[in-house]
């Protein structure tokens, strides 16, 4: 199944929900997006520790050095 037909699935099945809420008002986009940002910020702090990138190139170094 395609990715773009999953999507169209997800959406279809939101919107013919007879829940009364029917969308997120502007004051839960504004808190939904800062949360993202936020959850971005700590990702990227935590993706570029010294800690993450030594175990990462550790990895990919001894995945690279594998013998068959």
């Amino acid at each position: 199944m395609s990715i773009r037909r999953t999507i169209r699935r997800a959406v279809n099945r939101v919107h013919s929900s007879g829940g009364a809420d029917h969308g997120m008002t502007t004051a839960e986009y504004a808190v939904g997006t800062v949360a993202a940002v936020a959850f971005a910020a700590v990702l990227f702090k935590v993706v570029h520790s010294q800690a993450v990138q030594t175990a990462l190139s550790h990895i990919v170094t001894s995945a690279l050095n594998v013998s068959l």
